[in-house]
């Protein structure tokens, strides 16, 4: 049976990354927000039948400006670290929110593969899958780790741009490679050890390097970026290099195309009168070096700016135009939407 608040997509639309849950003012997402990327009734509009909703703790002064270096290269200062007990706290009536949601019927966290299913085919309300956007939330000693698991958590980045306990964030830097720091400690690799016993998989988007290496040399499930871009087209220090798309494609994993315009385009510009054909061109050039089957969508919504002409959820259609003008077939699309993150996150899930 149809639920009500099924839409009629022939591509509906699983997305990678998105920030509502934590975005200013903790909006409530049940009702047509006038402002930001997000919200039920939008994602409806726009044919999203599911996604990634993070839980990111800010640091007191992550948007500290930016620093000049040599050879052309600004970066921001790397975030100061969150303290464990401050992120537990907020993350925790984060995830209370989402849980919120649930029990009012607006929503299914997701728990199963089977609960992907029941939202594309629209006998179940949208899915969302609850994700730590860098895990100070969780203990070095891991103790917390089954508790999340318990509650829903079903996708983890180990770091968000700054150091923690388990390694070190990228540093937003524009022209730069992703290679900047230190990779997992030991405490990290016990992390995202565990997490794949568990069943949560690991996101890579804002892993430097170093740890992007480390991560895949353990050969734990599918390398999943959940929401970058395509360093090629744009050298931003958060995207990918053609070394990694190889080894995601080596993986079985995928990349989630971010739709934020900072990594977009290769002046970096923070700019909202940025093409919306400029996503496409990034999901056209991991397809083209790796595979359709590794191409997936990670917006970012309610985290960055994005192209105006996309605008918000409801804008989506007007995405998969775009990539349909870049050459992709409508069963390239339905993977694209979909069944990707569908068959990564089977894997991870077990």
């Amino acid at each position: 049976m149809l639920h009500p608040m099924a839409p009629q997509f022939s591509d509906p639309v699983f997305d990678g990354h998105n920030d509502a849950l934590t975005r200013d003012g903790a909006p409530d997402l049940t009702t047509r927000l006038g402002d930001g990327h997000l919200d039920l009734p939008r994602m409806r509009q726009g044919g999203m039948r599911g996604g990634i909703f993070a839980i990111f703790t800010p640091s007191a002064d992550e948007k500290a400006g930016q620093v000049k270096f040599s050879r052309g290269v600004t970066a921001a200062p790397l975030a100061p670290p969150v303290d464990h007990k401050k992120a537990a706290a907020h993350a925790g009536a984060a995830a209370e929110r989402l849980l919120a949601l649930e029990r009012s019927g607006e929503v299914v966290v997701a728990r199963s593969i089977e609960d992907l299913d029941a939202a594309r085919d629209g006998s179940s309300p949208p899915v969302a899958v609850l994700h730590l956007e860098g895990a100070e939330a969780i203990d070095p000693g891991l103790e917390a780790l089954g508790e999340w698991y318990a509650k829903g958590l079903r996708s983890l980045g180990p770091v968000w741009s700054r150091a923690n306990a388990f390694a070190t964030g990228v540093q937003f830097a524009f022209p730069s490679s992703p290679d900047i720091g230190p990779g997992l400690t030991e405490r990290g690799t016990a992390l995202v050890n565990a997490c794949a016993e568990l069943g949560v998989l690991v996101d890579l988007s804002h892993m430097n390097e170093a740890g992007f290496w480390d991560v895949a040399r353990l050969e734990l499930g599918p390398l999943v970026a959940s929401h970058s871009g395509a360093h090629a087209l744009c050298a931003a220090s958060r995207n990918l290099t053609d070394a990694q798309l190889d080894a995601i494609k080596d993986s079985g994993g995928l990349v989630g195309i971010v739709f934020a315009t900072v990594f977009l385009r290769p002046d970096f510009a923070d700019d909202p009168d940025t093409p919306l054909a400029l996503i496409a061109e990034h999901a056209r050039y991991v397809a083209d070096r790796i595979g359709v089957e590794h191409v997936a969508l990670g917006s970012d919504f309610d985290g960055a700016t994005i192209p105006a002409e996309l605008g918000d959820v409801a804008g989506l259609p007007k995405l998969l135009d775009a990539l349909r003008e870049v050459g992709f077939d409508e069963k390239e699309l339905a993977a694209i939407c979909w069944h990707n993150w569908r068959r990564v996150l089977a894997v991870w899930w077990r």
